[in-house]
């Protein structure tokens, strides 16, 4: 992408924390990256991409394709051996985009397997690590991004190098890159191991002050207008900066972090309880790197509490229903009480100015509208104010009002009736019900053999996994069987005159490995939350089995979705996901009340299913219908009833029914829609934190259930 047609990161609007994080990563790369969550539309990508301009030229070798540096080559480069001080040229610094969607291959390069067994080279296409070494690897929805890719990437991030390894022959390049990802939590989260790798994490969201959203708009459609003049009228600003970040990355060797300092971030670590030490040895870099892009050789307090608020949010998770975030009252009082044990140190100064007991969260009256992103202040400026010494711009309000959207109807009964009477089944809606606590569940799995997305559930065909056979490959080889390869082409070898080192080995003497491993399911719950399910306790036990096996869907890599029907319809409170954060509130704010339209219910399941199978016909689902049975409301509800679920059994949808009927006399509805699903029924007193989890996993091994998979 040239510089003319890329939007400038000075003219980039609000966002301080965002402009920050990228800042504090060119100024310091071992930092260890950034990762940016928030909402659509809110500049996360055009920030990332408009950091590479700011980055200083590399020397590289001449010809390397590995961007050796020639002051220090890599000594196991595979373009090697380079000889120290040779020839080098000057290429500016890269950005290397990662899709969702790429290959294996792609990321870390690819051998020509054929060419190593016939030739006994290595022959080595460099991939997007190499591309990356030395520059920035951009991830847009890092979260989306597949298992095996994630796993490689983290082997690259942690051990600066990679290897790629192809049945006994092996390459290692050196990849060294900040690591840079976007994600919207609403489309999932991501693995903890992959989010401790990140440095720094921002949540960005769109201002909502008026005269800052005119601004962006003004900005962006005078860049779309004519890219090369916007980004013309913003270059003295651009080489401001890039020469800032010059200037601090030339300071930085020389920023004194003491022993203050040092308890400090150690007291900020363990009062949060961060785990291990990789957030201790980030603040640190963080907060040497703030001192100087201020433009100072000591690290001050001020520092080390800006760097707990971009380091550590994502550190303290303690499991995936936690919201991130960072307690900012108890971080003064952990750094006040540092302090006091320190008595040549000064408590630390209070962000905006206020008052270290002022628990007003307003900001103070900013600048004009202009959104910044202009001038530059001098270098020792802005080092106490919370902003790192940012341009100037329209601050936004840091506050997360309530939406104005929120359901108000949840939060009583039907005027006259008592608070603590006893709902009566149809009437009107009643009051959410909390879920019970998550627990841990038994492994959940569908029968037989799929080929669905690589996750940690069912057996599937997959690209990683045990080595189940040795076909001849239908097109292209990805993944060789060696042995099945050599035992194919040895019989010929006299046939084709071998006659020194290396197998003779023809196209037809290839054999794919074919692999089991896990897959990724879809399991889709269908709630009954009409006014008979309005019992607290039923309602909060069937709550708490959701989202435990929401956390464990998390864990496994599952979509779930959910399904609810009271009143006189049904709805999809949650499409299929993998957001666990969605998931648990919206199933928090599930009400009871009404009718029962059971049929509306499972005809709506049987559309999410339908859909589904459209999006991707490999991902196998599992039904999970919590009711008692009845079905109320219309014409011949429980025949109607009946025929939606037949539409479910003619599919093959393996399925479970939780009976939730209690009373001395039950009419075992339940277990007659169970059999209409050819699934299996429990009543409600097997509705136990393990009684829920083990049946699903019971259900799929049921004879029933393993014919209709």
């Amino acid at each position: 992408m040239s510089t003319s047609s890329r939007y400038p990161f000075t003219a980039i609007v609000g966002q301080d924390d965002l402009r920050l994080a990228l800042l504090l990563n060119a100024v310091s790369p071992a930092v260890g990256g950034v990762l940016v969550r928030g909402e659509k539309g809110t500049a996360k990508s055009t920030a990332v991409r408009a950091l590479a301009a700011l980055l200083p030229p590399v020397r590289t070798v001449e010809g390397c394709r590995f961007s050796c540096d020639p002051a220090a080559p890599d000594p196991g480069c595979p373009d090697g051996p380079h000889p120290a001080d040779g020839p080098g040229g000057e290429r500016a610094a890269r950005m290397v985009e990662l899709p969702v969607g790429a290959s294996e291959d792609r990321l870390v390069g690819a051998l020509d397997i054929e060419r190593a067994l016939a030739e006994g080279v290595k022959a080595f296409e460099p991939g997007l690590l190499a591309d990356a070494h030395r520059g920035i690897l951009y991830v847009d929805e890092v979260n989306l991004l597949h298992d095996h890719l994630i796993d490689l990437l983290l082997d690259a991030a942690a051990m600066g190098a990679s290897y790629v390894e192809r049945e006994g022959v092996s390459v290692r390049h050196a990849a060294r890159f900040l690591l840079v990802g976007t994600m919207n939590p609403e489309e999932g989260e991501l693995r903890p191991q992959l989010l401790d790798r990140f440095g720094l994490t921002v949540e960005v969201a769109a201002s909502r002050e008026p005269d800052q959203r005119v601004e962006v708009v003004r900005r962006r459609l005078a860049f779309e207008d004519d890219p090369a003049a916007f980004a013309g009228r913003w270059s003295g600003e651009e080489a401001e900066l890039r020469a800032r970040v010059a200037a601090a990355r030339a300071l930085l060797p020389r920023v004194r972090l003491g022993d203050g300092a040092l308890r400090r971030i150690a007291a900020v670590c363990a009062a949060f309880e961060v785990d291990g030490m990789r957030g201790d040895l980030v603040m640190a870099r963080t907060a040497t790197a703030l001192a100087a892009w201020a433009g100072r050789t000591e690290v001050a307090v001020e520092d080390v509490r800006r760097a707990a608020l971009l380091a550590l949010p994502h550190r303290r998770r303690r499991n995936p229903f936690d919201a991130p975030g960072l307690d900012e009252e108890k971080l003064d009082e952990v750094l006040r009480d540092a302090a006091a044990d320190d008595p040549e140190d000064e408590p630390p100064t209070p962000p905006e100015g206020r008052a270290p007991e002022d628990p007003a969260d307003g900001d103070d009256d900013g600048p004009g509208p202009d959104g910044g992103g202009g001038g530059q202040p001098d270098p020792g400026d802005g080092a106490g104010d919370g902003s790192g010494g940012l341009p100037p711009q329209r601050t936004e309000d840091s506050g997360a009002p309530a939406p104005e959207d929120a359901p108000e109807a949840l939060t009583g009964a039907e005027p006259g009736e008592s608070g603590g009477g006893t709902p009566r089944p149809g009437s009107a809606e009643q009051q959410a019900v909390a879920a019970g606590e998550p627990f841990r569940t038994k492994v959940l799995s569908v029968p037989g053999l799929g080929a669905g997305a690589a996750g940690r559930r069912s057996r599937a065909r997959t690209e990683h996994g045990r080595t189940t056979g040795a076909p001849r490959p239908e097109g292209a080889l990805t993944k060789l069987h060696l042995t099945a390869t050599v035992r194919a082409a040895a019989p010929h070898q006299r046939a084709r005159g071998r006659s020194g080192r290396g197998l003779v080995v023809r196209r037809d003497d290839l054999r794919q490995a074919t692999r089991e491993g896990r897959e990724g399911n879809l399991v889709l719950f269908v709630v009954d939350a009409s006014g008979s399910m309005a019992a607290r306790k039923r309602m909060g036990a069937v709550k708490g089995a959701v989202l435990s096996l929401l956390l464990d869907a998390y864990q496994r890599r599952d979509k779930v979705g959910l399904v609810t029907f009271r009143g006189r319809e049904a709805e999809v409170a949650l499409p299929p996901t993998s957001s666990v954060d969605a998931a648990a509130a919206r199933l928090q704010a599930l009400p009871t009340g009404g009718r029962t339209p059971l049929a509306a219910g499972l005809l709506k399941a049987h559309d999410v299913l339908r859909v589904e199978r459209l999006r991707d016909a490999t991902r196998r689902p599992l039904l999970v219908v919590v009711t008692d049975g009845r079905a109320t409301g219309g014409p011949e509800p429980v025949a109607l009833a009946a025929r939606a679920a037949r539409l479910h059994a003619a599919e093959a949808t393996a399925s479970v029914v939780v009976d939730c009927e209690t009373g001395p006399v039950r009419l075992g509805l339940a277990g007659e829609l169970a059999r209409e699903l050819r699934g299996t029924a429990v009543t409600l007193d097997e509705l136990r934190a393990e009684a829920l989890t083990g049946l699903v996993k019971d259900v799929t091994d049921h004879p029933r259930a393993r014919r209709a998979a």
